[in-house]
């Protein structure tokens, strides 16, 4: 009888086709969150898929003996209760490099398109384009280069190190904080011709960080305090700006908010929100701010590289 994958998130037409190629039986219905217990025992699951929509926590657990290994397409596993599926001798996979360079590329697109108004550009084009097209030019004639300016990662895991890739290659001075890193991280990459260029990123206290960054881009994970709230917004640098493409609950909303609106910061972009799938109108109305809808990793090559990844570990794991 072949061992049964419900990627209840979804999961990649290449990840799909290792597992089948495997022997493997691989099921992409999506299951809503109360039904999936029951879905799971009935049609007796061994692998469960989720991305950020679905849910693992020690009941469901519990409650399907027939589930071997829990994964997560993507880094963070806050949605699942990692520690008590292991203690309770499921496996929890995930695949955390597979789209550290998408979210580090979707970062870039959110910083251009700040500092040369893209955002709001796109939203008054289309209505007063060909009425006001000289007060849209001269609205927005005022941008920065990237060039020479001072990126402040916090977070230096993958994803923040790609950033520091990217930001290097483009010309900027690169700082970061991490609570965790014993010491500053040096990252690698080679160019179209082959040659390899290696960076040391200095690390720096949170608090020079912040008040010295002309940007500031946020790679951690779930936490129970705000990264940046009030008293951190108050001591960034006038018209600096921050993205926030990591975990919804990291960056104080209302704080931000606020402190666009008395123009201290130039603008703000958002890819993940506290409340999900249902952002404050505050934000979603708010012109100073570049929005995007959770899509960090939502590119043809980090689903492909995810599903892959997943696949090739269950296949390690079950055979």
């Amino acid at each position: 009888m072949s061992k049964k994958v419900l990627a209840n998130d979804g999961v990649s037409q290449s990840g799909i086709d290792k597992l089948k190629a495997a022997g493997y039986e691989v099921i992409t219905t999506n299951v809503a969150q109360e039904q999936l217990q029951d879905y799971i025992n009935k049609h007796e699951i061994d692998v469960l898929l989720v991305r950020s929509a679905t849910t693992a926590r020690q009941e469901l657990i519990d409650n399907c003996p027939s589930l071997k290994i829990i994964g997560r397409g993507g880094v963070g596993m806050d949605n699942i209760d990692v520690q008590y599926a292991r203690d309770k001798g499921l496996k929890v996979i995930n695949t955390p490099a597979a789209s550290s360079a998408s979210v580090a590329e979707l970062v870039f697109a959110h910083l251009y398109g700040g500092v040369r108004f893209l955002y709001d550009s796109n939203r008054n084009m289309p209505l007063e384009g060909d009425t006001n097209f000289k007060g849209l030019k001269k609205a927005y004639g005022a941008g920065v280069e990237l060039r020479g300016k001072t990126i402040g990662i916090i977070g230096v895991g993958r994803i923040g190190q790609e950033v520091a890739k990217i930001a290097a290659g483009v010309g900027m001075k690169v700082i970061a904080h991490d609570s965790f890193a014993e010491k500053a991280p040096t990252v690698s990459w080679k160019l179209f011709d082959g040659q390899e260029i290696s960076v040391e990123i200095p690390l720096v206290g949170k608090e020079e960080l912040i008040k010295t960054s002309d940007f500031i881009t946020l790679h951690v994970p779930a936490q129970k305090d705000y990264v940046l709230g009030k008293k951190e917004f108050e001591m960034m640098k006038k018209g600096s700006a921050v993205i926030n493409a990591a975990r919804g609950g990291v960056l104080d909303e209302v704080a931000l908010v606020e402190t666009l609106e008395n123009e201290h910061l130039s603008f703000a972009a958002l890819d993940v929100f506290e409340k999900e799938p249902a952002p404050e109108i505050t934000l979603m109305m708010n012109s100073k701010l570049s929005l995007t809808p959770h899509i960090g990793a939502a590119t043809n090559e980090a689903q492909d590289r995810i599903g892959e990844e997943l696949a090739d570990q269950i296949i390690s794991i079950l055979g």
